[in-house]
């Protein structure tokens, strides 16, 4: 049988759930599985260790920390912009993710909150400082 090794192309479906049991993404709910290329860094660590080594149909349960997922919080990556950094018509919206342009190119961040003059835009990743639990089942090697 055969298990997966570095550098193969895996196919896999996962559910992926905090530890208070809040799902976050869901391969089978979208229809289709994700396929990825071992080594790469396609996927966090924790995710693509945990499937070396797994067969086609097995499926595992793992937990996997924080530093081995998106990291911890970075809080200097929490700003405050001015409110005329938006469009006038721009809705905001707190949890709202958004889109900018910053020095090295495009920037995604939530809207933490906002007043009639500031925003404060936090750009650490929706996941950042999480534990994160999957139920993953590989579905092919290639």
């Amino acid at each position: 049988m055969s298990m997966v090794e570095n550098g193969q192309t895996v196919s896999v479906h996962y559910v992926g759930t905090l530890d208070d049991g809040t799902e976050f993404d869901n391969s089978r709910v979208r229809g289709s599985a994700m396929s990825f290329q071992m080594g790469t860094g396609r996927v966090i660590p924790g995710f693509e260790n945990a499937i070396t080594g797994m067969s086609v149909g097995e499926t595992k349960n793992i937990s996997i920390q924080s530093g081995d997922a998106y990291g911890p919080v970075n809080e200097s990556a929490v700003q405050t912009t001015t409110r005329d950094a938006f469009p006038e018509d721009f809705e905001l919206q707190e949890g709202l993710q958004v889109q900018g342009q910053g020095p090295n190119g495009p920037v995604l961040a939530t809207i933490k909150n906002f007043d009639n003059d500031n925003v404060t835009l936090d750009m650490n990743h929706p996941l950042a400082g999480k534990n994160l639990n999957f139920e993953i089942e590989l579905v092919s090697i290639s």
